[in-house]
C-alpha cells in the first residue's frame, strides 16, 4: 500500500509539549515506558498462544532487544510480541489523534480531581494504556521515531514514522518476523561521549534497565562490543599483537522478581543478598516482611527493618519511602505516601497491578488502592513488632535501641495530625527503669505498681547517672517506687502527648507535688505544711531576694539529704523542656521555677538565723543566691554569672 500522511489534530503538538515538559520530569524514563510496552506486547502473544500455538510461528523464545548505534545516533527497541496491523497502528499509535486532546484532557482532569479528594475512579486507571502516552515519551529524546511492526498471524508489515510535528506517515514495512521495532533518531544532546545523557552508551542503557526494568519477566538483551589483545595458551597478552574486536549478547535484567516467588522456597541468605543489592544494606536485615494479598486490592510486599539505623535517619535530607512497582515495572523509588512517617526506617518494595497511576507512571496519586495497601502494611508491621516484643524481647530491644525514637516521634506527631497513632504505638514504647536498670514497657510498669501508687513517675536528664543523683529521687527511692528514666529530649514530648496510660497519669518527679498517698507520706506532707506556715516570712523573703528568677519558694516534702532542688510548676513546661527549646533557639518557653528547700538540712537552720538578723543583710542574700545557683547546677543549668558565683563561694569559705 502506498505511503500516506496523516495529520494529528491541531492540539496534538501542544499535548506532546505538555507531556514532555510538565508530566515527565526526567528523560531517561522513556526507556522504561517502551520496555513496558514491549513486555505488554509479549504478554498478549503469550496469552494468545495458550489457545493457538500457531500464532507463535515457531518462535517461543520471547525477548526484548536493545540496539544502540552510536554512528547513526539511533536506539532501537525490538520485541517479538503480538505486533500490530496497519489499522491497529493508526488506532493505537495514533491514539492521541483518535481519542482527541479534549477527551484526553478531560480524563486527566478527572484523575487530578480524584487524586485531590483521595479517590480513584475507573476512569483514572492506566491512562498511559488508554491514550498511548507511554509511547510518545520517546519524543523526549528523539527528533524522529520510526516503527516497524508485523502482527502475529499476518504477512504484511507496517512502517510508521513521525517527527512529532503534528503529522505522521504510514506505509508497508519490511519486517519479516512478528513483533515491533521502535527506532529513535536521537536529538543531539542525547548521543555522543560528551553528552551526560548518551543513550547510545551500552553501559548507561544497562544501568537504566537495572534501575527501571530489572524485574520485567522477559529477557532484555543487548550486544556488547569491545577490543582486546589476543592471549597465548597461558592466558598472557601477546606482545605487539593487534587488538581483536569482540562481542557478546548479554541479558540485562534478572527477570524473576524475588518477591513473586513463594516465600517458603526462599532462603534467608537470598533475602539478605536481595536487600544488600537492592537497598545497599551491609548487614542481615533485622526483620523481613514478605506478604501477598488478594481482595479489593492485590499486591505483594517485600519489606525489611534494617539492622542499623542510617546516620541521617532523622535529618531533613533523609528521604523515607519504599519502592513501588506495577506489574514488576519500576514506578517510584521513594513512595512516602505508603507508610506513615514513624515507619521511615522500613525499606523494601510493593508491587501491585491495581495501583492508580498518573499519565507518566512517574508520580503516584493519592489513590484508594494505595491507602488500602498502606494501612494493611502498617498493621502487619506493628503486629510483627508486638510479637517480637512478647516472644523475642532481646531482639525487640535491639530494634528499639536503633529505631525506638521513630515510634516516640510518631506518638508526639499524632497530637497535631489528629490520628490514632498514639493508641497504636503506646504498647510498643520502652523506657529505662530505676527498678533494675533495664528497659520496661508501660504495661509492665503499671502491672507492678503498688496499689497505693496512683501515678507513673518519670525523670528527665541526659544520662542515667544524673537522674540517680537528683535530689528529687530521694523520697521515691526510699519508698522503692519505680521511676522511668527519659534520656532523649523526645521522650518527655512523647510522654506529655500520651498524658496517661491505663488510666494512670504520668508525673515528672521535678514538677509539682509527688502526691504520694501512703500513710507515711501523708504524715510528712502535714509536717511540711506546718513548717511552711511557721516559716512563711522566710520563704517570702527568699523569693524577694531571688526576684523573677523563681515563681515560688517552698519547704520541700521530697528531699531527704539534699539541701535544695528546683521543680517546675505543674501546668507549665518542665525544666528539661525549657533547656530543649533553648537549644533549638526558642527561649520563649520558660518553666515556672519553684525552689524547694529541705527543712531538715543544717543549711535551713543557718538561713533561719541569718533571716532573724535581718532580711537585708548581705550574707542572707548571698546564701539565697548560692542555694538557687546550687539548684541550677544540679539540674545541669549553668549560672548566668559564673564569676559572681565563684566569688561568693570563695567569700563564704574565707569567713
Amino acid at each position: 500500500m502506498a505511503k500516506e500522511t496523516h495529520e494529528f489534530q491541531a492540539e496534538t503538538k501542544q499535548l506532546l509539549d505538555l507531556m514532555i515538559h510538565s508530566i515527565y520530569t526526567n528523560h531517561e524514563i522513556f526507556l522504561r515506558e517502551l520496555i513496558s510496552n514491549a513486555s505488554d506486547a509479549i504478554d498478549k502473544v503469550h496469552f494468545a498462544s495458550l489457545t493457538n500455538r500457531d500464532i507463535l510461528e515457531g518462535d517461543d523464545s520471547f525477548e526484548i532487544f536493545l540496539q544502540p548505534d552510536p554512528e547513526a545516533h539511533t536506539l532501537t527497541i525490538s520485541d517479538n510480541g503480538i505486533g500490530m496491523s496497519r489499522q491497529e497502528v493508526i488506532e493505537n499509535i495514533g491514539t492521541i489523534a483518535k481519542s482527541g486532546t479534549k477527551a484526553f484532557m478531560e480524563q486527566l482532569k478527572k484523575a487530578k480531581e480524584a487524586s485531590e479528594k483521595g479517590e480513584a475512579g475507573s476512569e483514572d486507571k492506566d491512562l498511559i494504556g488508554q491514550f498511548g502516552v507511554g509511547f510518545y515519551s520517546a519524543f523526549m529524546v528523539a527528533d524522529k521515531v520510526t516503527i516497524e511492526t508485523r502482527k502475529a498471524g499476518e504477512t504484511q508489515a507496517t512502517r510508521w514514522e513521525s517527527t512529532g510535528d503534528g503529522s505522521y506517515t504510514i506505509e508497508d514495512g519490511s519486517r519479516e518476523k512478528r513483533g515491533t521495532s521502535i527506532t529513535m533518531t536521537l536529538g543531539k544532546e542525547f548521543y555522543g561521549d560528551a553528552s551526560e545523557e548518551n543513550y547510545t552508551d551500552t553501559y548507561k542503557l544497562e544501568r537504566l534497565v537495572k534501575k527501571y526494568s530489572d524485574y520485567v519477566r522477559y529477557p532484555i538483551r543487548m550486544t556488547f562490543e569491545w577490543e582486546e589483545t589476543p592471549r597465548d595458551k597461558d592466558g598472557k597478552e601477546i606482545e605487539g599483537a593487534e587488538k581483536e574486536k569482540k562481542s557478546e549478547v548479554r541479558t540485562l535484567n534478572s527477570m524473576q522478581p524475588l518477591w513473586t516467588r513463594n516465600k517458603s522456597e526462599i532462603k534467608e541468605e537470598e533475602y539478605t543478598e536481595f536487600f544488600k543489592n537492592q537497598f545497599h544494606e551491609w548487614e542481615k536485615p533485622m526483620e523481613v516482611f514478605h506478604t501477598h494479598a488478594e481482595g479489593s486490592v492485590e499486591y505483594t510486599a517485600l519489606l525489611c527493618i534494617p539492622s542499623r539505623a542510617p546516620f541521617n535517619l532523622y535529618h531533613t535530607d533523609y528521604e523515607p519511602g519504599v519502592q513501588l512497582y506495577s506489574r514488576h515495572v519500576f514506578i517510584m523509588d521513594k513512595c512516602k505516601d505508603l507508610l506513615p512517617d514513624y515507619l521511615r526506617f522500613v525499606k523494601g518494595l510493593v508491587d501491585s497491578p491495581d495501583l492508580s497511576l498518573n499519565i507518566s507512571r512517574e508520580l503516584l496519586q493519592q489513590s484508594r488502592e494505595l491507602k488500602v495497601i498502606g494501612k494493611a502494611l502498617e498493621k502487619n508491621i506493628l503486629k510483627a513488632l508486638s510479637r517480637k516484643m512478647k516472644n523475642k524481647r532481646e531482639d525487640y530491644e535491639a530494634f528499639w535501641n536503633e529505631f525506638g525514637k521513630s515510634l516516640k516521634i510518631g506518638v508526639y506527631n499524632s497530637m497535631y495530625s489528629g490520628s490514632d497513632t498514639m493508641d497504636k504505638l503506646k504498647d510498643l514504647l520502652l523506657f529505662l527503669s530505676s527498678k533494675d536498670g533495664k528497659l520496661v514497657s508501660l504495661k509492665e510498669y503499671t502491672e507492678r505498681m503498688p496499689e497505693s501508687q496512683k501515678k507513673i513517675y518519670y525523670a528527665t536528664a541526659k544520662d542515667k547517672e544524673t537522674i540517680e543523683h537528683l535530689p528529687q529521687m530521694e523520697t521515691l527511692r526510699d519508698k522503692g517506687l519505680e521511676v522511668l528514666y527519659l534520656l532523649d529530649p523526645v521522650d518527655e514530648f512523647c510522654i506529655e502527648t500520651l498524658r496517661e496510660y491505663d488510666g494512670k497519669p504520668f508525673h515528672s518527679i521535678s514538677r509539682g507535688d509527688l502526691d504520694l498517698e501512703d500513710a507515711e507520706s501523708q504524715e510528712v506532707k502535714k509536717e511540711t505544711e506546718d513548717i511552711q506556715k511557721k516559716n512563711d516570712a522566710l520563704m517570702k523573703d527568699i523569693k524577694e531576694v531571688l526576684g523573677d528568677k523563681v515563681a515560688d519558694v517552698k519547704v520541700s516534702a521530697r528531699l531527704k539529704s539534699s539541701a535544695v532542688c528546683l521543680v517546675a510548676d505543674e501546668a507549665g513546661p518542665s525544666l528539661s523542656m525549657e533547656q530543649t527549646f533553648a537549644e533549638m533557639d526558642n527561649p520563649l518557653f520558660k518553666a515556672k521555677r519553684i525552689l524547694e528547700i529541705n527543712p531538715h538540712h543544717a543549711l535551713f537552720s543557718r538561713l533561719q538565723d541569718l533571716h532573724h538578723a535581718g532580711k537585708d543583710n548581705k550574707e542572707f542574700k548571698d546564701y539565697c543566691d548560692l542555694l538557687y545557683t546550687q539548684a541550677l547546677l544540679i539540674e545541669g543549668i549553668l549560672p548566668e554569672n559564673p564569676v559572681e558565683f565563684a566569688n561568693k563561694i570563695a567569700g563564704l569559705m574565707a569567713r
